[in-house]
């Protein structure tokens, strides 16, 4: 028997090929093809299964089909399958179940009847890393929020999320940084710290990098200091790890302010971390006879086609340089020793761009050859593609520079603003026009939260509705509307729904679910089942993106949520509906309709306001 907690297309999919095996044995129990049905009058779901397995059984695929439905069993969910031209099954949730789901969804209002995976994993999922004394740019926007809705996601399910930013804490860099401040600005390295007077004479940290890039090419002098202090650094030098440590310090301030802003958790465990394991990582691939010398540097070849360059040539993974000293790969792969030893990670979940893809393949292929990463226990590339901007070229500010993620936020609030105070002045004209008393306006209070958390929800949205692996254009025009495929829109809506329950709850006197639950779901009109059904379809919607981890299917389903809705609000009387049992049925949807919106948003990083 099905149960209340069961994900309905996985549920069907294996009543299907335990079907198929009992027609044709185990050699015929493969893929189902079950997927959600095309159109309406195709039923909810729909198997094309039969298709592959007659060529497969040299049989006519219609009959392969009538051969699995005299198999098939799945009456405590579906009305009876029927079979559509060459041989696809059509599958039609019954009323009956329907209402069985609606009524578990209304009873659990938290989680919505989806429950906690039994056996749930530890799962790291490595995103955002900004890199230390520079600034987050649309670049880390896109890791930032696909990473946080993916461990949002994850840890609803029941899953042990470590969330890592991967910080560029390391590195060349901070030698010319640590030289630069000792000679500009020396009383910031007291021993008993800085005061915040000196402190600001840094001022802005990337200028301050940048000078200190500036001095470090130009001068020959500067950069042999500097290259001294890179040595000391990493020896421990107490002036130099002081100063080190100012830096990153100075820098997580800003970073934190940006992810206060986006609603991010994170544990900083940064690129420095690894740096005690960087030597036995290089001294057991070389006991594994993996790493070998080459022109003077320890590398790593790996095997296949796909690791070879345009000339042909094997890739090499240099692990350690002919200096002595570490690259990207080595701490990565200290990183995966470490996750899967300490952590006890399953999964590993790494959310960067795309054109870290060969990086990865081949961190990936010595984990697994070198026997660092455990048999069952897996590694993931998220990859993304690149913002652009309206004209298909790289997202930049009028200016020419690349866009300070602060400073995109803070142009989101303000065209949001700027609608919604255009809205409130297109209201207030039509009363007027009407005769009728003005709107109360909002506070500046108000005006202003609800700028700022409709406004970070536009720019979060706009990038999350798109495809991860592909390029999309940003359009602060487009994001930022009350109308279309946008984060304001879909808000708009949870609060029209939550406007339209009060309304109808004070008309009525109903009041909580187990009122509301006391009489069965009913389906006068095609807009409530349609509305209904897809209400159901979260757990599944689930499931897909614990497997495929793209947050777009999340923010497609949130859309033909509010679609259905609307559909459904437009032919379907709630307050004025023809019988007590209808209107409670009908006002029970809106309640299950603003709750799955508010979790679902909730899961993308997106808060929701009762009204706009």
């Amino acid at each position: 028997m099905a149960t209340l907690a069961d994900d309905t297309r996985a549920l069907l999919a294996r009543r299907v090929v335990d079907a198929m095996r009992t027609a044709f044995g185990d050699s015929a129990a493969q893929d189902p093809k079950l997927t959600p049905a095309t159109r309406p009058d195709f039923g909810d779901y729909q198997c094309n299964a039969a298709m592959a397995l007659s060529k497969k059984l040299r049989v006519r695929p219609r009959d392969v089909a009538a051969s699995i439905l005299n198999e098939l069993d799945v009456s405590d969910v579906c009305d009876q399958p029927s079979i559509a031209g060459p041989g696809f099954i059509n599958l039609t949730l019954s009323d009956t179940f329907v209402n069985a789901k609606l009524a578990a969804m209304l009873a659990d209002r938290a989680r919505l009847a989806v429950p906690k995976r039994p056996d749930p994993s530890r799962v790291v999922v490595d995103f955002s890393s900004p890199n230390i004394a520079k600034d987050m740019h649309v670049g880390h926007l896109r890791s930032t929020i696909i990473g946080d809705t993916l461990a949002r996601i994850l840890e609803f399910l029941g899953h042990t999320t470590i969330r890592l930013n991967h910080t560029g804490d390391w590195g060349t860099q901070f030698g010319q940084l640590i030289t630069y401040m000792k000679s500009e600005c020396p009383e910031l390295l007291q021993e008993n710290g800085p005061t915040d007077t000196a402190a600001a004479r840094i001022g802005d940290l990337v200028e301050f990098y940048r000078m200190a890039k500036a001095r470090f090419d130009a001068d020959p002098d500067f950069k042999s200091a500097a290259l001294a202090e890179v040595v000391q650094l990493q020896k421990g030098n107490p002036d130099t790890r002081r100063a080190w440590n100012l830096i990153c310090d100075l820098s997580r301030i800003e970073f934190q302010k940006i992810y206060d802003r986006l609603d991010i958790r994170l544990t900083e465990r940064g690129e420095s971390f690894y740096n005690p394991f960087l030597k036995d990582i290089v001294t057991l691939l070389e006991e594994k006879g993996l790493a070998v010398e080459s022109d003077g540097a320890t590398v790593v070849f790996l095997e296949g086609n796909k690791f070879k360059g345009r000339d042909g040539k094997p890739l090499p993974v240099i692990v350690r340089k002919s200096d002595g000293g570490f690259l990207y790969a080595t701490t990565d792969l200290a990183a995966v020793k470490y996750r899967t030893g300490v952590d006890e990670a399953d999964r590993i979940v790494y959310v960067t761009d795309v054109g870290q893809s060969l990086h990865f393949q081949q961190i990936f292929a010595v984990a697994r050859k070198a026997e660092i990463l455990p048999e069952q226990a897996s590694l993931e590339h998220v990859p993304f593609g690149l913002v652009q901007g309206e004209d298909g070229k790289k997202f930049k500010t009028r200016s020419g520079a690349v866009p300070k993620l602060s400073e995109l936020l803070d142009e989101a609030r303000d065209r949001v603003r700027a609608e919604l105070e255009k809205r409130a002045a297109d209201e207030a004209a039509q009363a007027a026009a009407n005769g009728e008393d003005a709107p109360e306006r909002r506070s500046e209070d108000e005006l202003a939260r609800m700028s700022e958390v409709i406004g970070i929800a536009a720019v979060k949205y706009a990038d999350l509705k798109n495809n991860r692996t592909s390029n999309y254009k940003f359009s602060f025009d487009k994001m930022v509307k009350l109308e279309g495929d946008t984060a304001p829109y879909i808000m708009y809506a949870f609060a029209r729904v939550q406007g339209i329950y009060r309304t109808a709850s004070a008309a009525t006197g109903l009041q909580g679910n187990a009122e509301l639950g006391a009489v069965g779901f009913t389906f006068e009109k095609p807009e409530e089942r349609a509305l209904a059904k897809i209400l159901l379809r979260l757990p599944e919607v689930l499931s897909e993106l614990e497997r495929d981890l793209l947050p777009h299917v999340l923010c497609e389903y949130v859309k033909n949520i509010t679609s259905r809705f609307n559909q459904f609000y437009e032919q379907c009387p709630v307050v004025h509906a023809e019988t007590p049992e209808l209107q409670k049925s009908r006002l029970a949807l809106c309640q299950i309709s603003a709750d799955t919106l508010q979790l679902c948003l909730g899961l993308l990083g997106i808060p929701t306001l009762q009204q706009i």
